[in-house]
């Protein structure tokens, strides 16, 4: 076994059953509040948990077929754990406890990855490479689930604004081992610390996340703070992306497959004509599952391998940047297959 090779050797997602046209937020659109933004252009549908759904129920479900294709035994080698939950219904801790709880595990390292965002998996990979690299861990599971459309996008008050049509509810898993397999080869992560403040969140009227009150909690965006977000976007995950491609010593070109986030139609149009990427080779999820956060490169990613998009051999970069600017990270991948 390779010591300071890590592989990617499985991947898997969930989407919960229910499923959601942009005819429901449609309805209930706030005439005042309506923008022509590109930022806000609803996908055609999406997902949302079911009542009742928890964080530790969507990561057992993406998990799952990792599991139907290894069998569980897997998870006795599982010495890390890293989850990372959109909304976290477990306060101050987190939900990454709970999630090994309902796996059956006790890693060494269990981590709530609470930054992040919406490349929270390419972070928590980067995580757990250093770790499986520097210690006698065997095996990492990652999972990110994104739980917030249904349940904070859907409130009375909050539906009718431009944002609440585009988040979808899914979850994602990986499986990282010492081996050649499918190695990663590079990863590139970027903070920009000075961003992080400007994703806020409000109420009507004002008060602090955690004060009680009568208003419900919604994102905060200006147009001006609109327009900076999607100046950012454009701009960083093409940096990281050729970052990871210049060390490799390949024209981003080349690449098999570039696997992002999938926050709207103009990120995706703008990053792969930044990258010279040709559609068929830039997966897009979009317009059936919306933006699913951290999930989304997961599901993604799992989709076009089931579609036979991803054969044994091919250079994957997983990339994608979290909130208004603040992170951004890109991750490359020789894909060993399944």
């Amino acid at each position: 076994m390779s010591t300071d090779t890590v592989s990617l050797v499985d991947i898997a997602g969930y989407l919960p059953e229910n499923v959601v046209s942009a005819d429901y937020f449609a309805r209930y659109a706030d005439p005042q509040d309506v923008t022509g933004n590109l930022m806000f252009k609803a996908p055609k549908f999406r997902r949302h948990v079911a009542p009742g759904e928890t964080p530790a129920d969507m990561a057992e479900r993406a998990v799952a077929p990792i599991l139907a294709r290894r069998g569980r035994e897997v998870l006795r080698e599982v010495d890390i754990l890293i989850v990372h939950t959109q909304l976290p219904e477990t306060g101050i801790v987190g939900n990454g406890g709970e999630v090994a709880a309902r796996l059956g595990i006790d890693p060494e390292w269990l981590i709530d990855l609470h930054n992040g965002g919406c490349a929270a998996f390419v972070h928590a990979m980067k995580l757990a490479r250093q770790l499986l690299i520097s210690t006698d861990a065997r095996s990492a599971l990652i999972v990110t689930v994104q739980n917030s459309a249904g349940q904070i996008f859907t409130q009375e008050q909050v539906r009718g604004k431009p944002q609440a049509a585009i988040p979808g509810d899914g979850a994602g898993a990986g499986l990282l081992v010492k081996s050649g397999a499918s190695p990663i080869l590079d990863i590139e992560t970027r903070h920009l610390p000075e961003f992080a403040g400007q994703m806020t969140v409000l109420a009507d009227p004002p008060r602090r996340y955690w004060e009680a009150g009568p208003g419900q909690m919604h994102v905060g965006f200006t147009e001006s703070k609109i327009a900076k977000v999607l100046g950012r976007g454009n701009r960083i995950v093409p940096e990281v992306t050729q970052a990871v491609c210049r060390r490799l010593g390949i024209p981003s070109t080349e690449l098999d497959l570039l696997v992002t986030n999938q926050p709207n139609r103009a990120f995706l149009r703008n990053w792969r004509d930044a990258l010279q990427l040709p559609a068929e080779r830039h997966p897009d999820t979009f317009d059936e599952c919306g933006n699913l956060f951290a999930a989304g490169i997961p599901v993604t990613f799992d989709r076009a391998v089931d579609e036979g998009r991803v054969p044994a051999g091919a250079l994957v970069v997983f990339a994608g940047f979290a909130h208004a600017g603040d992170f951004a990270a890109a991750a490359a991948v020789r894909w060993g297959g399944r």
